[in-house]
Order: C-alpha cells, then sequence, then structure tokens
C-alpha cells in the first residue's frame, strides 16, 4: 500500500513540475481584443463610453450580479473619471479613464483586487468605416509566474473575450437607437 502511495506522490510530482516548466515558456504579457462595426459616428458612441455612468446600459458585467455595489467618483465623464465596483460574481476593483480623447480613444486603468489582484491597461478605439464606426475593446497586461501557471489552463482571451464582444453588441444597439 505505501508503495502504490509513493508512486502516486511521485507521479503528482513530476505532474506539478511539468506543469511549472510549461508556465514558463508562457508569454510575459498578454492582449484580448475584440472589434463590432456599428453604424453610428463616433461622436455619438464616444460618450457612452467616456461616460462611466452610461456603461451600466451596454457593460456586460452589469448584468452578472444584480446585487453588485458599485460608486463613482467625483468625476464620472473624461480623464480622472472613477468608477468601483464590489460584487461576488465579477470581483472588486475600480478602473479610472487615464486619457481621453474626443471622439476616438478611451484610455483606462483596470485594478483588479479580488478575486485575484491585477493592474491591466484597457483600450476603446473609434474608427470611422464605411457609414458606421468600427469599436475596438482591447485589454493588455503583464502575466507573472502565478498568473503563467494559471494562464496554462486558462486562456485570457476565451476568459473575456466573449465578454468584450457581447459588451460591444450591447453598446451598438444603445448607439443605434
Amino acid at each position: 500500500m505505501l508503495r502504490i502511495i509513493g508512486y502516486i506522490a511521485a507521479a503528482l510530482l513530476v505532474a506539478i513540475g511539468g506543469i511549472c516548466a510549461y508556465a514558463t515558456t508562457k508569454p510575459d504579457t498578454f492582449h484580448v481584443a475584440r472589434t463590432v462595426t456599428v453604424k453610428a459616428p463616433p461622436d455619438k458612441i464616444f460618450p457612452l463610453i467616456n461616460d462611466l455612468k452610461q456603461w451600466m446600459a451596454w457593460s456586460p458585467f452589469e448584468d452578472k450580479d444584480p446585487d453588485m455595489k458599485r460608486s463613482f467618483g467625483a468625476v464620472t465623464v473624461g480623464k480622472g473619471a472613477l468608477y468601483a465596483w464590489e460584487s461576488n460574481g465579477v470581483g472588486t476593483g475600480n478602473m479610472v479613464i487615464a486619457d481621453s480623447t474626443m471622439p476616438n480613444t478611451v484610455a483606462i486603468k483596470l485594478n483588479m483586487i479580488k478575486p485575484l489582484t491585477a493592474s491591466n491597461d484597457v483600450t476603446f478605439t473609434l474608427a470611422p468605416q464605411g457609414d458606421g464606426t468600427a469599436v475596438t475593446w482591447a485589454m493588455r497586461g503583464e502575466v507573472p509566474y502565478i498568473a503563467k501557471v494559471v494562464h496554462v489552463f486558462f486562456d485570457m482571451d476565451r476568459m473575456v473575450g466573449g465578454d468584450f464582444h457581447a459588451g460591444l453588441v450591447k453598446l451598438k444597439a444603445v448607439a443605434e437607437k
């Protein structure tokens, strides 16, 4: 019986060592982006992104926890605007608009506190395209070693890419009204 337990323990150690070694091959940064074309000019879409209170109408994360606690800073529009949340469904964090260039770019610093601590850069880019606007929601961040281990099992693109697409589809519906 002890021999079997020893083999199992050795196999587990080899598997854990393999996972840890494989994690070192993962990239040091990640990038996730989705784009949707909206049949509206950039100046109609831009305020829906640049005003953090407008996010409640289109952000896919707003629907994930109806009991989410939200708070806003003294500024809610443009550079310096702050939005914070606390939720069992989407975690705890805040975001601050770091830069805002009417009508084509909103750059946000996203700070997650729970369930994992992370600080990522989020950018919305609006580019005229034919009779509409291509809206891109992108997120970039660094991947420390422990996150690389997590990324062995969970792909960031699959984890948030679908949410970005869903949010852009909702943003499109709101902007095209």
